[in-house]
């Protein structure tokens, strides 16, 4: 299950991103995850919440807006929606096609307790 490697560096980087001093607690953590990153969202927000027990992230809710997957044609250049496996262009039937969004996952906010 690499969701719980996934989550330890997510806490990493939350960490690395608190203010100097930082005393308080972590309210949620935010991230964009596109569709195609093969992370499973409930193993991920699981290793979060193991991960984070007794520490200053201890009840952070981890928030995830799931990206979906979309490509560009490279020869009619139309923008689509589709799933993992299928890459081929709804409008002219190429496989000739760009990911353009779907492969993300970045920390996008941390709120912390005032």
């Amino acid at each position: 299950m690499h969701e719980v490697s996934i989550a330890s560096e997510i806490i990493e980087i939350v960490r690395q991103n608190l203010p100097d001093g930082f005393d308080n607690k972590v309210k949620s953590v935010k991230l964009d995850l596109g569709e195609f990153t093969n992370i499973v969202p409930e193993a991920l927000k699981f290793g979060f919440e193991v991960l984070t027990e007794g520490t200053e992230l201890d009840g952070a809710q981890l928030i995830m807006n799931i990206l979906p997957l979309k490509i560009e044609c490279q020869i009619c250049e139309n923008v689509s929606l589709t799933e993992p496996g299928y890459f081929f262009c709804v409008k002219c039937g190429t496989d000739k096609v760009n990911i353009i969004s779907g492969k993300e996952m970045k920390v996008v906010e941390i709120e912390i307790y005032d």
